[in-house]
Order: C-alpha cells, then structure tokens, then sequence
C-alpha cells in the first residue's frame, strides 16, 4: 500500500483546485473484455489466471502476488512489452469514457485515474495511443517492477484516501465483484453494464446483496446502449454516461467552506431549535426566546470545542470542594451584541458565559479599546450573516484595537457562500483567524426586508419598516 500511495500522491502533486475524483476500473469497463485473458491468448497460452483465483486463495494479496509471478514465467521483459503492444492495439476504450476523459482534461478540478488489478503496462499504452495518458494515470501492476499489486482492498483505500485526506468527491466506476469495495466506499457507484457474454456472471448476486445488506446506491451504464439490463432499473437505475445527468455533478464546482466554519445544520437538534424562527407565526418575546435558545445551544456545542474549558474551584453540594469547568478565559471575554438582531442571541451568551463582559454595538465604533484591552477573546454575535460585510468591518475594527486577541462570530444562520473559499468574508476569517460558529448554513440568498427583516420580528416593529 506504500507504493499506491505514493502514486496516489503523484498523481494529486499540483492539483490544489481538486474537487472530484473519477476512479474507474479498466477491463470490461472501459473495453468490454478482459485484457489479461487477451494477453495470454497472445502468448498461444490457457490462461492460468482463472484457476489461481477460483482456487481457495481467492483474489486475496497472496493470489495477486502469485499472478505476478505467473506473468513474470511466461514472459521476459522484451517479450512482455510485446504482447503489451499487442493487446493495447486491439483494445479500444468505449466512446464514452473517450469523451469523459477528455472534458476530465480540460478541467482542473475533476480529474481522473483508472485502477486495474490487471495489466497496468497495456492501460497505460492505451491511454498513449489515445492521447490520454498526460491526464489520466494508471494505477495497477503485474510485474515484479511494478512493486506493487491491486486488490479489491487496495482500491477502496484508494477512494477513501481521496475522500479523507484529499477532501474530494469521489465516483468510482466498475463491472465486477472485485470493484464492489470501491463502489460501495465511493459518494457515487456507477456499475457499468456490458453484454451478456462478456460481463461478470458473478456481478448480479454479490450486486444485490451490497444493494441489500451494506446499503449501497449504485446505478449501472448499459454499454454498449443496447445491452440488456443488470437485475432491474428499480433496483439499479440507468445513467447514460453522456447525459447532463452525469456529467453536470461530475464537472460543477463544489463549494468549498473555510476550515474555521462551524454548524449544525444537519443534526435533529439544530431542525427543532431552527423552526420557530422560520415561523411568520412567531415574533417578539416568543421569537427573542427561540434565539436565546440557539445562543446556549451554540455557547455549550461550539465555544467549548473552540477555545476549550479550565478548572475552577467550588464548593459542593457535600461540603467539601471540588473543580467545575467552564469556558477557558471566561473573566477575558468580551460579547459583542450587533444591534438589533443579535441581542438576544447575545444575551443567551452571556447566560451561560456569565463572568464575560457584555457590550451593545450599533456600529464597530462602538468597541472602544478598553473593551478588548487585557481580554483573550472577542465574540462578535448576530442572528443573521448574509453578505458578511458587517461582520467584516467589526473584525478589521476589532484587529485595528488588538492584534492578538481572539476574535470569534456567532450567528443563527450564515449564507453558506459567505463562508466558502474566494468570497470576502473567508478572505478576512483566513487573514485574521477568525472562526464562526452557526446553528444552520443557509442557500437562500434572499436578505431580510421591512416586514421579514429578522431585527423587526424579534422587537415587532415590522408596522414601522
């Protein structure tokens, strides 16, 4: 595994802007037989390779390491090259992978890498001959100097590495039982289907037991477009690897959030504290609680995970004394109320911080040095950040004061692109250390106005927007 991640790594070397991953498999999904079956029929010889892996080794490490060394007996190295020619000439990737690869190329944020527990040597010379191989790599092995083989294991580790370390989406792309594990570890599976005498006669039953037992969601690519289906389309439905319906996921940019961003937006919890809040029906007093709610939801989920807690002494309910915890640097706290909204989110702060200072501002003038002089953190509330331009001038007013206090945001809600990679806010978090800390992340883009505006539901005031 040493040596694929180091190819892994290779192939990831300059790719900064990656945001998805095709990892496809090659023999009878990219062409619709078997290269390895070929080679050995090039050589004029039975292929051993079936009774290796329908013997008791399975398609274990050991078996792939026994293939190796089959490959290694039937042929030297000039004499391997050849057949590899040979096989790579008649071997002719499908129309549509064609095509995929080389918008793939075009990109710099998708990219793409086929795995093979077969002959890497003849993908590679495929990929050549089509123009192909600058962009898309090759991981696989078969030879001694190959140092390393592929096993079904070895290219789910593959996708999960890419998915843990490298943050990209990944969709993986196979036909048989050995590619089940990188399906089912991928975002997105897509098994491509091919006629009947030359597809994986093993595929269906161990497909519909992943379907059935691991929960995996896969769709299948009937290539060539004529070819009968796999199982059913209820239970594996069709894509069409030249449709919109594959290729506008696969080629749209993600949005990627700052790594100081913070929420809740999935969890039971955040739903049920987030719905009075989205009620016409609620305002005022019953509006101001729901938002002091989500300001103690966010002081004890996300400002402890933040900046921690410390030891105190205090008296138990025994007589004897014992150590509390509470917010470290509590006494070098200031929260700062952006007026209207964030009052009462603010005060829910101050509720469960009670030893921090509590400052009202309409304006970032309104901090003045003595508010952060000596103070270890800044917390900046609002119930709503939308573009991020207020919060913005608060941060560079705050940073203008002190230079090395910890400036951190707290909100109901933000907009999502606010706090994503390229837009101003980020820009600042990223150059100031800022952290933000939300109950939800919103897609809607429409802003508060008159009656909707948050400041007015909460004081009800909408009559005078």
């Amino acid at each position: 595994m040493v040596r694929v991640n180091a190819k892994v790594s290779q192939l990831l070397s300059g790719r900064k802007s990656l945001e998805t991953m095709v990892v496809v498999d090659a023999d009878k999904t990219l062409y619709a037989e078997d290269t390895a079956k070929m080679f050995w029929d090039v050589l004029g010889s039975a292929s051993p390779l079936q009774k290796l892996f329908g013997g008791p080794l399975g398609y274990s490490e050991t078996a792939f390491l026994q293939a190796v060394v089959l490959y290694e007996e039937a042929a030297d190295e000039a004499e391997f090259e050849r057949v590899c020619d040979v096989v790579a000439s008649r071997t002719e990737i499908h129309a549509e992978f064609k095509e995929l690869f080389g918008m793939a190329a075009t990109e710099n944020h998708v990219g793409v890498v086929v795995v093979t527990c077969g002959i890497r040597r003849v993908w590679d010379k495929v990929l050549q001959r089509e123009g192909l191989s600058r962009t898309v790599q090759v991981i696989g092995g078969s030879r001694i100097s190959d140092d390393m083989v592929v096993t079904p294991e070895v290219k789910a580790r593959i996708v999960a590495r890419l998915q843990r370390e490298e943050k990209v989406r990944v969709w993986a792309i196979g036909d048989s039982p050995l590619d089940l594990p990188m399906l089912e570890a991928a975002d997105e599976a897509i098994v491509v289907t091919g006629e009947e005498q030359h597809r994986s006669r093993s595929m269906d039953d161990a497909l519909l037991e992943a379907i059935k037992t691991r929960g995996l969601r896969a769709r299948q690519a009937l290539l060539p477009s004529n070819a009968s289906p796999r199982l059913s389309y209820a239970v594996l439905p069709r894509i069409r690897l030249t449709n919109e319906e594959f290729l506008r996921p696969v080629f749209s940019r993600r949005r990627r959030l700052h790594q100081n961003v913070w929420h809740a937006t999935a969890k039971d919890a955040a739903k049920v504290l987030m719905a009075p809040t989205r009620d016409a029906s609620v305002a005022g007093p019953r509006l101001r609680k729901a938002h002091a709610d989500i300001g103690l939801y966010l002081a004890w989920g996300f400002l402890p995970e933040l900046l921690g807690v410390e030891e105190y002494p205090m008296q138990h309910v025994q007589g004897h004394q014992i150590m509390g915890h509470r917010l470290r640097h509590e006494r070098e706290t200031t929260i700062v109320a952006l007026m209207r909204g964030g009052e009462p989110l603010a005060l829910a702060l101050n509720e469960a911080l009670p030893l921090a200072m509590f400052l009202h501002a309409i304006s970032p003038d309104d901090i003045k040095p003595h508010h952060v002089e000596n103070q270890k953190t800044v917390i900046l509330v609002d119930s709503v950040i939308n573009s991020g331009q207020t919060l913005i001038k608060f941060v560079q007013h705050t940073r203008r004061l002190r230079k090395d206090v910890r400036i951190v945001a707290v909100a109901g809600v933000v907009h999502a692109d606010a706090v994503s990679q390229g837009h101003a806010l980020a820009g600042i978090m990223e150059q100031h250390g800022v952290h933000i800390g939300a109950l939800r992340l919103s897609e809607n883009k429409f802003t508060g106005f008159k009656g909707t505006d948050t400041g007015h539901r909460l004081f009800n005031t909408t009559h005078l927007a």
